[in-house]
């Protein structure tokens, strides 16, 4: 490059060698008279005042030498500035203040010592607004001395410090000043932005001033107040030159490092707009070539070519060709184009008229089935009588099962099950807690992150127009103001509309009457009558301790070792200690809590495995459960017996369970009923209904009546287990009537039904779970009503067996059944 082309920032280089070459002759130049004698040259103490008017100012030093404009408004900056102007070299103070801004910058204790003398060159003043704008320029040091008026504007007694270079060693200050032009050199080469002011200095002084030279640099630096206030405050050239240089090199370092970052950063984004470049050039080549497209075309071709396979409706053939025929016109880069796009991603990703082939082939159902689930009989010959009447039709589909049973009986396992025998895909997802509509049928594409509702979403993801679906938990589906989900099921879950199902997104109707749902829940109290009315029921009870024993052995120790790591060489278990777990640990009616303690056993034998020198395969049985798990969490239970007890049967959601009900009677003028035992309002209303058909038929049955007219007491155990239902009615009654007798019940066994005032004995649900809470602890005669046989007849026989039952439709079969 030729020497006409320089740079700026190389000319101002240049500029400072030249003024380095004449420091040394220009220092010693002195003033000359006409002549020829030396002018005597006036010290500026003489000719400034020795009071001046101080401007405070927040934020950096003013330095001598400097230039500066200011504008000031208003009281008490515009009378400070009125007052300079009317000495006679319209000249005041400038001077940092510890605070940044507002009228603390006038407290005289918190004003620097030391500030700058500023001269008024031009000055331009609006009387009106009481404005003033101005150019201030620094000439020299001073020192406050004293404070003669402390309020604005503050005038103060001061000492002027101009500097006494001819008594310093120039010698020792010019390499300091050498050093500070070297490093303001190489600062140039990096930051331009110190270009202008080093051009603004070079046009008023000269770098032979060593003085100057360092009040300009510092005052260029972005070093903090209270550094650049050290500088100010420093009188003696050298020590400035110094402090000004330690100042200098931290700049020059940041500079580097921010052109380090500022180069990377363009480095980073010249590669990405290269690449940016050679893609849309590609991009123009293999279209003018035909080898590709355009994004938008290329996105219709795709969409287009999804429907060849496909059975549109009419309706969902003309939306999606009208969204097509929108999207092609679209720029790609609107955001209306991608909407569209996503709408149209999702009409065409559904399987329109794609189905699965079924698999109606009962006897590999059976086997599937029966491999997959011990137990639960009832229940597998439902679904195969369901499988069969579609075997028959050549189809499945328009069904809605409904799986009710205690936690962990295998509600889940079994829908998975069925998808298995039938060769189906299966989708599940849990409504448990949804409160918003809109999962259900989706948000409508107007509100931002629309998606459709969980069934469309199943229906994309199986890719097949009938897959199972599961919906599990339906028994804990909320509401809240964003809708009622429940009441967005039933066109979901209806044979009837589900034809012709409209989602909000879609908002194109599509055929649900093929997919099979399989519903799970754990009652049947928090279901929506209208939506229970559209599913068929099957109940799904407890196991008994033979067949989670069973079900341990074949599913949940195999399962168990493969999830820690271990085989059956490692770890056996013998029958004994997997009834020792059912009996002791896991007695509610699933087998999650089974499986759990199954997994305990097996993560403490893989640590024993490998802390110590074990013989495999490790046994655990009977006497050795205790050793893994402590001490077991139920006692045996064991019916109660003496006057006023009876065993019950009840049913929760965590399946059967037996209760013992007490009642004794208090002496007391006044005949009164006193219930604990947390009862819930209907079996209040039962002891209520007990009590006074016991007192109307006393005699009859052969009790005292005396003793009901006492303070009669009737508590049911575990007080911190609500209770509620009719079911203990004939329970409570016997109870009474046991303590109106003064008579023991004469043998082990237990109750349920609901009693009329004139003494009927009335319907109860939860057979199945009543038998097999009343066979884990060890009753083998039961009283049910008679409107129950039919259901009793519906339990295994593997349950009933060994059960003697006696059923009953008045209450006086019973205590002639009970007390002979």
């Amino acid at each position: 490059m030729s020497q006409d082309n320089d740079s700026p920032d190389e000319e101002i280089v240049d500029a400072i060698v030249e003024e380095e070459e004449t420091s040394e002759e220009d220092a010693d130049t002195l003033d000359v008279s006409a002549d020829g004698d030396a002018a005597p040259l006036a010290r500026i103490e003489d000719v400034l005042p020795s009071e001046l008017v101080l401007y405070p100012l927040g934020g950096r030093p003013f330095f001598p030498g400097m230039l500066t404009p200011i504008q000031v408004e208003g009281s008490p900056y515009f009378e400070i500035i009125q007052e300079a102007l009317e000495t006679p070299g319209k000249v005041f103070g400038i001077i940092l203040s510890h605070a940044e801004d507002g009228d603390e910058v006038f407290d005289i204790d918190k004003l620097y010592q030391i500030g700058t003398v500023a001269r008024i060159m031009e000055a331009a003043v609006n009387q009106e607004t009481r404005q003033v704008k101005l150019l201030a320029e620094g000439l020299s040091r001073f020192e406050i001395q004293e404070v003669i008026t402390d309020k604005p504007p503050i005038i103060a007694r001061v000492i002027h410090q101009s500097g006494n270079l001819e008594l310093e060693d120039e010698d020792a200050i010019k390499p300091y000043a050498m050093a500070v032009l070297n490093t303001l050199k190489e600062i140039l080469k990096f930051d331009s932005l110190y270009q202008e002011q080093v051009k603004l200095f070079l046009s008023r002084h000269n770098f032979s001033e060593p003085d100057r030279l360092a009040d300009f640099v510092a005052s260029m630096t972005s070093s903090n107040r209270d550094e650049l206030q050290e500088v100010l405050e420093t009188y003696s050239v050298q020590e400035r030159l110094e402090r000004v240089l330690s100042l200098l090199k931290k700049e020059l370092e940041m500079v580097k490092l921010q052109d380090k970052i500022s180069k990377q950063v363009e480095e980073g984004i010249s590669e990405h707009q290269r690449q940016f470049f050679l893609r849309e050039q590609l991009k123009e080549i293999q279209k003018e070539l035909g080898i590709t497209k355009d994004d938008r075309t290329a996105d219709v071709d795709k969409f287009r070519e999804r429907l060849e396979e496909m059975t549109l409706s009419e309706e969902a053939e003309k939306r999606i060709n009208d969204e097509l025929d929108k999207l092609s016109v679209l720029e790609t880069g609107s955001s209306e184009y991608g909407v569209t796009r996503n709408y149209v991603d999702w009409l065409t990703g559904l399987p329109w008229g794609i189905f699965s082939e079924d698999q109606l082939d009962l006897p590999k159902a059976r086997r599937i089935l029966d491999k997959d689930h011990d137990g639960l009989e009832d229940v597998k010959d439902r679904i195969l009588e369901f499988l069969a009447v579609g075997q028959l039709k050549g189809k499945i589909g328009g069904s809605i099962i409904l799986l009710v049973g205690p936690p962990g009986v295998g509600k889940t396992s079994i829908g998975q099950s069925v998808a298995r025998a039938v060769d189906r895909q299966f989708y599940r997802f849990s409504v448990g807690g949804m409160r918003d509509e809109a999962e259900i049928k989706g948000h409508r594409r107007t509100y931002v992150g629309a998606m459709p509702g969980k069934f469309i979403q199943a229906i994309r993801h199986t890719k097949v127009s009938n897959p199972i679906i599961m919906l599990d938990e339906v028994d804990k589906i909320g509401a809240s103001y964003q809708g009622d989900p429940a009441s967005a099921l039933l066109e979901v879950l209806d044979p009837e509309q589900n034809a012709e199902f409209l989602d909000h997104y879609l908002d194109v109707r599509f055929d649900l009457t093929k997919v099979l749902f399989i519903c799970t829940a754990n009652q049947l109290d928090t279901i929506p009558r209208p939506l229970l009315d559209r599913m068929e029921v099957i109940r799904l009870s407890g196991y008994i301790a033979e067949e989670k024993v069973k079900i341990a052995r074949n599913h949940l120790v195999p399962k168990q070792l493969d999830k820690n790591g271990l085989d059956k060489q490692d770890l056996r278990f013998t029958n004994g200690a997997l009834r020792s777990i059912v009996d002791g640990y896991a007695r509610e009616a699933g087998v999650r809590r089974l499986e759990q303690k199954i997994g305990s056993i097996a993560r403490k034998t893989a640590v024993k495995i490998l802390e110590e020198e074990v013989e495999k395969p490790i046994k655990v049985d009977k006497a050795g459960i205790e050793t893994y798990l402590g001490k077991p969490d139920f006692r045996d239970e064991k019916p109660m017996r003496g006057v006023g007890i009876v065993t019950g049967l009840a049913w929760t959601a965590m399946g059967g369970a037996t209760l013992d009900i007490e009642a004794v009677a208090i002496e007391d003028e006044k005949p009164s009923m006193t219930l604990t035992g947390q009862l819930g309002d209907v079996m209040k209303e039962s002891a209520k209904i007990a009590h006074s058909f016991i007192r109307s038929h006393c005699k009859k049955l052969g009790g005292d009546p005396k003793q009901l007219k006492s303070d009669i007491h009737l508590h049911v155990p575990e007080g911190a287990t609500p209770k509620d239902g009719p079911s203990a009615g004939i329970t409570m009654t016997t109870a009474l009537l046991s303590m109106a007798r003064n008579e023991p019940i004469p043998r082990t066994l237990a109750m349920t039904g609901e009693i009329t005032l004139t003494g009927q004995v009335l319907a109860v649900g939860g057979i199945r779970e009543k038998v097999i809470a009343a066979r884990r602890v060890g009753i083998k005669e039961l009283i049910l009503p008679e409107a129950c046989r039919k259901d009793f007849e519906e339990v295994p026989d593997y349950i009933t067996q060994g059960v003697t039952v006696h059923f009953v439709k008045r209450y006086n079969q019973v205590a002639k059944i009970v007390f002979g």
